[in-house]
């Protein structure tokens, strides 16, 4: 058997992800996988479903104008990626999400760029009113294909402990 696996009756196995508050170490870092190439398609229907309508995101003629001279990736559309590709390792056994603060949009991002992300603890506690579950703060770094940073953010989750949750069953 591999990590990441438990056996739920014999011979059958169910793919587990996530961390609970115990696995969390302050400064440990963990990069998110796959990255994920930004289309124009998905930037133009995050901007529509968002209803930002800022020309800068989808009207090409519009952007030739701008500094950029080519449409930007929405920056909430970066932020929602960069969460997205963490759940399934610092987030997949979090009862809530508590917070966002310190976001930071430090470079651009196109259509067409990849964006990697990862993840470094940077507070881990005991939660004071549920001692099934602890409190765990991560800054979120995306960068580009080359290596650029074009995004931070930290983000505060409520986690729980093992054996305690509703992934335990």
């Amino acid at each position: 058997m591999r990590e990441g696996v438990v056996e739920v009756s014999p011979g059958r196995f169910r793919e587990t992800f996530g961390r609970y508050f115990e696995d969390f170490v302050v400064g440990h870092i963990y990069e998110h996988r796959p990255g994920r190439t930004i289309t124009d398609t998905d930037n133009v229907w995050f901007t529509l479903l968002t209803m930002n309508t800022h020309p800068a995101h989808f009207d090409y003629e519009f952007a030739k104008k701008t500094e950029f001279e080519k449409p930007l990736v929405c920056s909430p559309f970066t932020v929602a990626l960069m969460v997205g590709m963490s759940v399934s390792d610092i987030s997949q056994k979090a009862v809530a999400n508590l917070g966002w603060d310190n976001i930071k949009m430090t470079k651009p991002l196109f259509p067409g760029d990849t964006l990697y992300a990862e993840s470094e603890v940077i507070e881990k506690r005991e939660s004071s009113s549920r001692p099934e579950q602890g409190v765990v703060t991560v800054k979120t770094t995306g960068k580009n294909q080359h290596g650029d940073i074009v995004c931070t953010f930290n983000r505060t989750m409520l986690i729980w402990k093992r054996g305690c949750g509703p992934m335990d069953d």
